[in-house]
């Protein structure tokens, strides 16, 4: 591994030690996040979605972008495991929702092509820089395009959580990468 990506690689672990760390604080100091909050995105069918559309259902959420190539791809799955263990109709029983940090690359049409190979229903939100840098303020994600190695194509340095809201779209818990889909989908369960 080159000096480079050692830098990158440990600078994406700190943010997101540093993310779960200033989560982690708010709520052991007993405070309520303030965490999530309203936006309006388009999905990958042309639709407007807004956050009152997460209301009824648990939502499993995440932040990432299409050109991602280890950690994103991993979560979606990771998040559509845990949906399945809810039972049979488990991913109808909760929302999965994909948001981009890249909104330049990951237009409507490349997230329609993108999200269908990680379930049936996750639903995969871009929409203007501006819409999206509101929507990664309001829940705390950190992203920064990463100039690409050799000319490649550039990367996006980006926070990597799953918040799992409640039915009424509010902020409950957090998970990471890491997490296992049992663990997520009994915080799931809980909110059914």
């Amino acid at each position: 591994m080159s000096r480079t990506m050692k830098a990158v690689l440990g600078v994406w672990i700190l943010v997101l030690v540093g993310a779960a760390g200033w989560i982690g604080w708010d709520a052991w100091r007993g405070n309520q996040p303030t965490i999530g909050g309203t936006f309006s995105l388009t999905d990958q069918d042309g639709r407007t979605i807004t956050d009152a559309d997460l209301k009824g259902k648990p939502t499993l959420l995440y932040f990432g972008y299409t050109f991602c190539p280890d950690v994103c791809p991993t979560t979606l799955l990771l998040m559509e495991s845990a949906a399945e263990k809810l039972g049979p109709d488990g991913p109808k029983k909760v929302n999965l929702v994909f948001i981009t940090i890249d909104p330049e690359r990951d237009t409507q049409k490349l997230m329609k092509g993108y999200v269908g190979n990680f379930g049936p229903t996750i639903e995969g939100l871009t929409g203007t820089p501006e819409q999206i840098a509101a929507v990664a303020k309001a829940y705390r994600v950190y992203y920064q395009k990463v100039p690409g190695k050799d000319g490649g194509p550039y990367l996006m340095d980006h926070s990597s959580i799953i918040y799992l809201l409640d039915r009424r779209a509010r902020f409950v818990t957090h998970f990471t990468d890491q997490s296992k889909a049992e663990t997520i989908a009994s915080a799931v369960e809980r909110l059914l």
